[in-house]
């Protein structure tokens, strides 16, 4: 285990991914260990280049076990891949191991947001409260409800090093998909943000983006925004239709404008969030859906040319 002076990452790669993938974590095998442990495994249309990263960072070492932090698309699409190539178990928090066995789209959230997945298999539930040694540090698993009702987080008390999955970035969180399922979230959200604050945490290794050491920054930046959400749910809405919007557009990378309104038209959390938090002068699910994209068009992050988004 790294000392208070040693690098806190000290036999650990982070993999950071495009904001389609959640980043990989591969925690190497300490002495007496059997092999790695790999936490998140990135989204399905990535596929093939994680399992290229992976191997690489083994370097011709074995891969043990894979764990996923939760079951959105970006953290688990990668699975039923690494389980073929590998031949190793696959841990997941244990609120929706029972969808998973069934492979039921809609408890997943698959078919409620829209999103691409290859069903896989699960071997061992990861359940908070639990400790997971893994590259010869104890891992405390830490429920992280918020963003999705069954997250975990890995934390190692000895080095201060927090896997935070989508409970707390650089900048920011992830959306609180509960609020967007018109249940609540943003009270979890702030238990998991005062739980962080109170760990002995040196560095914060997030779902997304680089990891980072100024812990006391990010937090009040994840508080102010939470505190903007809860005194304006519409405001979350809007977000996380854009969001939802963004993802589907990295997803496909290009889609026709009549194709993408379908898309829309056909997934079920935009409906939900239009009745819940319809916006002032908008008069139909559809015209909000075009406010959004023209928001992110002006924003740069999406383009529009001869009646076809692209993702930029």
């Amino acid at each position: 285990m790294p000392s208070a002076s040693s690098d806190p990452l000290s036999g650990i790669t982070v993999i950071e991914r495009g904001w389609l993938s959640a980043n990989n974590v591969l925690i190497h095998a300490a002495a007496g260990e059997a092999g790695a442990l790999l936490v998140d495994t990135a989204h399905v249309n990535h596929a093939v280049q994680t399992l290229a990263l992976v191997e690489q960072a083994l370097a011709g070492r074995p891969l043990e076990r894979i764990i996923n932090t939760h079951l959105h698309s970006d953290h688990c699409g990668g699975n039923a891949v690494l389980q073929q190539a590998f031949g190793v178990p696959v841990a997941i928090p244990p609120g929706q191991a029972d969808a998973v066995v069934t492979w039921d789209e809609d408890a997943l959230s698959y078919r409620a947001t829209g999103q691409r997945m290859q069903p896989f298999c699960h071997d061992a539930l990861i359940a908070p409260g639990e400790l997971l040694r893994a590259g010869g540090r104890d891992w405390e698993i830490v429920a992280a409800p918020g963003h999705d009702p069954d997250m975990v987080m890995l934390f190692d008390r000895g080095a201060g090093v927090l896997l935070s999955a989508d409970a707390l970035w650089e900048n920011g969180f992830g959306v609180i998909f509960p609020e967007i399922a018109g249940e609540p979230g943003f009270g979890d959200q702030q238990a998991v943000l005062d739980l962080v604050a109170s760990l002995p945490v040196r560095l914060v290794v997030p779902g997304h983006g680089r990891p980072f050491a100024d812990i006391g920054a990010a937090l009040a930046r994840a508080q102010a925004r939470l505190q903007g959400f809860r005194k304006e749910p519409a405001r979350h809405a809007q977000h996380a239709v854009k969001v939802l919007l963004k993802y589907h557009l990295m997803e496909e990378g290009a889609q026709s404008l009549p194709a993408l309104r379908a898309w829309a038209d056909g997934t079920p959390l935009l409906h939900g969030l239009w009745q819940r938090h319809p916006p002032p002068g908008v008069r139909s699910a559809a015209a909000w859906i075009d406010k959004a994209l023209a928001d992110l068009v002006q924003a740069g992050v999406l383009r529009v040319q001869d009646g076809v988004v692209h993702d930029t």
